[in-house]
């Protein structure tokens, strides 16, 4: 399978492809790429059982594209954290890095990965890793963009994105920080949130879809805005 392929089935992942559908758009803001690129690589994908697609419909993981993401996501986000935790690369500069190793990582190193990492659940921008039998914990699909003006959210994940993880850095937003969204700027703007300390942030359009939240207690939230 080449590398854009297997970027697509991850991406799909983690925008939740695994529980639901995904729109074509989602898949274009996450990874930069034009809708109809997005549609043209589907189609390639639908062909080989990796995903499920209607015309006028939103994608899915079939089984088997499930099956490999699943493999690629634990493959990958062990090797995010073995990076981050123990040779103390930035968050941002770790996903290239993991890029390389998931290909070359044996059925029996990744064990032992796992093994020495104390079999993490979760990946340094926040993403589920798999275990070995492919269980992994449900998380939010719920993205920052679909939250209204007033409500109070947590910060759950980051797509693992590199230019996003530097944007993020940039402007220091962390995981697991409470923001409370103040407006929606139109014609696809930003979106200003601010902190409980009174720090405020303003959120780029394709960033806040990038960017994954519960409630304030840390549970999954139902989406109230169109993305």
């Amino acid at each position: 399978m080449t590398p854009i392929k297997e970027d697509y089935l991850k991406i799909i992942f983690e925008l939740g492809g695994a529980k639901k559908e995904v729109s074509n758009k989602q898949i274009s803001l996450a990874l930069g790429i034009a809708a109809g690129s997005v549609t043209e690589m589907v189609s390639k994908l639908k062909k080989e059982k990796l995903v499920t697609h209607r015309p006028y419909h939103d994608i899915a993981l079939t089984k088997t594209g499930l099956d490999q993401a699943i493999l690629l996501i634990r493959k990958h986000r062990l090797w995010e954290t073995f990076l981050a935790n123990d040779l103390a690369f930035a968050l941002p500069d770790i996903h290239p890095e993991a890029e390389v190793l998931e290909h070359v990582t044996s059925p029996k190193l990744l064990a032992r990965l796992d093994k020495f990492l104390g079999y993490p659940k979760h990946c340094p921008h926040g993403g589920v890793i798999p275990d070995a039998d492919g269980h992994f914990q449900e998380e939010s699909y719920t993205v920052l963009a679909q939250i209204p003006d007033g409500q109070t959210v947590t910060i759950e994940r980051f797509i693992d994105d590199h230019d996003l993880l530097i944007y993020l850095a940039d402007i220091k937003l962390e995981l697991e920080t409470q923001v409370t969204v103040l407006k929606h700027e139109p014609f696809d703007g930003p979106i200003s949130v601010t902190t409980a300390e009174g720090q405020k942030f303003n959120i780029s359009f394709k960033a806040a879809h990038n960017i994954f939240v519960t409630d304030e207690n840390g549970a999954s939230l139902e989406p109230t805005k169109k993305a």
